[in-house]
């Protein structure tokens, strides 16, 4: 069976666009319902601060951006952990993970959902919502 190299539209354009590096095939997901499952994760584990940016149609990285906080290392880590662990049983995603090591700012890289968790300190000192976020409408604080 060949896979179509068209996976799914620019939101922006409506213009096809080709699939995201490590989704050679059409998943039995959506970009939305991998969002929903990441903030319910974050929700669960107590993450602090939650923000949600929608990226379609403003980068071909993702589809959403998430940011947010725990309150020390050890819970940057956990979160980041069952976040990944509940992706896995419940998508069969094997999200990318970088940070964990020393847990001040985690990155989990589920393709479609970009999740980034801080501890407050660091947050506060790189301000990734300013980057991505121009005006507060675009963000959901959660």
């Amino acid at each position: 069976m060949e896979v179509s190299p068209l996976s799914h539209s620019d939101p922006a354009t409506g213009l096809p666009v080709g699939p995201r590096e490590g989704r050679t095939a059409p998943a039995d997901y959506t970009a939305k319902d991998v969002l929903e499952a990441v903030l319910a994760s974050l929700d669960d584990d107590k993450a602090e601060e939650i923000v949600e940016i929608d990226l379609r149609g403003r980068s071909d990285v993702a589809d959403y951006m998430v940011i947010c906080s725990g309150r020390s290392s050890r819970q940057v880590a956990a979160i980041a952990e069952k976040l990944a662990e509940r992706l896995k049983d419940k998508f069969r995603i094997y999200p990318k993970m970088e940070g964990k090591e020393t847990a001040d700012w985690v990155l989990v890289d589920s393709n479609d959902v970009i999740v980034h968790i801080f501890r407050p300190e660091v947050r506060e000192f790189y301000q990734l919502e300013k980057m991505w976020v121009p005006g507060a409408a675009h963000t959901t604080p959660r």
